[in-house]
């Protein structure tokens, strides 16, 4: 009876010693795993998807796109800018080549004998004065104004300043020489005649007055 259970304790032993040794390897191999786990290091995420890049690609195009597009927008105005200014200084050569025709037509026209009105060949050479008037104007081309105005250095030319009665100091008096514009641009001035306001008589100090009189007299002695 004794031996039988000095055996049992005996294996009993062995089981709990089995059972120890297995918990130690089993910690020994979990202590191993977390040890390996802290020492790699965790793998970074993607930045972007293949979506995402597709979608930024895109936004990056669509903006070059449309700075493309501004800046040849801005290049055809540009162009259209100067081509309307080369236009525009063509017909002001020639129009400035016209207008000499036109004034000749004026003079002649406003020096009629009053017996030759209503004559065929007088109608036909009115026709042909409206008809470059109306040429004038479809090219955007007007006369300067001066009928009461005041004299402008940019848009007329002083012929002559006269002291008039009832006109004011810078008043366009008359009009020597129809002008010109073209748009903003003067093609040519008026020539015009300036009122200027009256000199006024100095009057002479009396201690002037007084050695005048005696140089006179002492002149005469």
């Amino acid at each position: 009876m004794t031996k039988k259970k000095k055996v049992k304790n005996t294996e009993e032993e062995s089981v709990e010693e089995e059972l120890t040794a297995s918990t130690d390897k089993q910690a020994a191999v979990a202590d191993e795993a977390t040890a390996d786990d802290a020492s790699v290091e965790p793998e970074p995420e993607p930045e972007l998807t293949e979506l995402e890049q597709a979608r930024a690609q895109a936004a990056e195009y669509l903006d070059g796109w449309q700075r493309t597009q501004a800046e040849f927008a801005n290049y055809r105005k540009r162009q259209e800018a100067v081509r309307q200014q080369q236009t525009q200084m063509s017909n002001a050569n020639l129009i400035s080549k016209v207008l000499p025709i036109i004034d000749d037509l004026d003079r002649a026209l406003h020096t009629l004998p009053p017996g030759i009105q209503g004559l065929t060949w007088l109608d036909g050479v009115l026709l042909i004065k409206r008809k470059l008037d109306t040429v004038l104007e479809s090219e955007g081309v007007t006369p300067i104004d001066t009928q009461g105005q005041t004299f402008d250095p940019k848009y007329h030319e002083a012929v002559t300043y006269e002291e008039v009665e009832g006109y004011q100091d810078g008043q366009i008096v008359g009009e020597m020489q129809r002008g010109y514009v073209l748009g903003e641009r003067v093609i040519r001035p008026a020539m015009v005649r300036v009122a200027r306001a009256p000199v006024e008589p100095t009057t002479p100090e009396p201690d002037v007055v007084e050695n005048v009189v005696e140089n006179e007299e002492s002149e005469q002695e």
